[in-house]
């Protein structure tokens, strides 16, 4: 028999549930927004957003729409030290295999924003500093957190950051944006083919039932980052991601 979800709990879970669609929205939303991507009557929706508002989760703009609220950065704060955590010795545990610079990434907005690097042994290297933001259509770890929304958030997402394309390898329309989701959806991992910078390829692949969409990505010059490196890097790489995802939801179970 499966228990009844008590009215406290469900208005945790809708409260969390706005918050989640205010952060996917970029971190501002009009209520006539969150009546769109939720079937909650408006309301439920104004009067959680009340709550959310007066215990600072939630702030309301002059123009009336809704934001992610101060309190959050503190929360926000801790958890990327948790994360940072758990993810250190998974990339220190690249490194030593593959010897090439690895790099977490999460989704920020319409962006990915590394959280967390360790560097390659190798003089001549990448460095995707922590705090550093880029395209989520011409980076590895972009397309492989892309590859794991759905095409309607895909479309709302580049069309906001745009479609700059740094080199000559970069796409710059969004049917090859989607022909690249495409590739990586069917090959299970991304590739950066010198599309950030000239010189510097990186093969990356998503964290599966992450709680934020996020990838790990290794990253060097094409000298050394060739299709031998490509055979080792992707196992490597499905062991790195499959053990911060047991991570990951084994901290949200309870």
């Amino acid at each position: 028999m499966v228990a009844k979800t008590t009215s406290g709990v469900q208005s945790v879970e809708r409260a969390f549930e706005l918050l989640e669609l205010i952060g996917r929205a970029g971190g501002e939303c009009s209520l006539s927004e969150l009546s769109a991507g939720t079937p909650l009557p408006p309301p439920t929706i104004h009067r959680l957003l009340r709550t959310l508002v007066g215990i600072g989760y939630v702030r309301q703009l002059p123009n009336r729409r809704y934001s992610l609220g101060p309190r959050l950065i503190r929360l926000g704060e801790v958890a990327n030290r948790q994360l940072g955590a758990v993810a250190a010795p998974v990339l220190e545990s690249l490194v030593d295999e593959l010897a090439e610079t690895a790099s977490l990434a999460v989704l920020d907005g319409d962006m990915v924003i590394y959280t967390g690097q360790v560097l390659s042994p190798h003089n001549m290297r990448t460095n995707n500093e922590a705090g550093r933001r880029v395209n989520l259509h011409n980076s590895g770890v972009g397309k492989a957190v892309l590859a794991e929304l759905d095409d309607a958030r895909i479309v709302k997402l580049v069309s906001q950051a745009g479609i700059p394309a740094p080199t000559p390898n970069s796409v710059n329309t969004l049917s090859g944006v989607f022909a690249e989701v495409e590739r990586v959806r069917s090959q299970g991992y991304a590739v950066d083919e010198q599309e950030q910078e000239i010189g510097v390829r990186c093969i990356a692949m998503a964290v599966p039932g992450a709680p934020t969409p996020m990838a790990i990505g290794i990253s060097g010059p094409v000298s050394r980052v060739g299709d031998d490196f490509a055979e080792r890097a992707v196992p490597a790489l499905q062991r790195a991601t499959g053990i911060i995802s047991d991570a990951l939801i084994g901290a949200r179970e309870i």
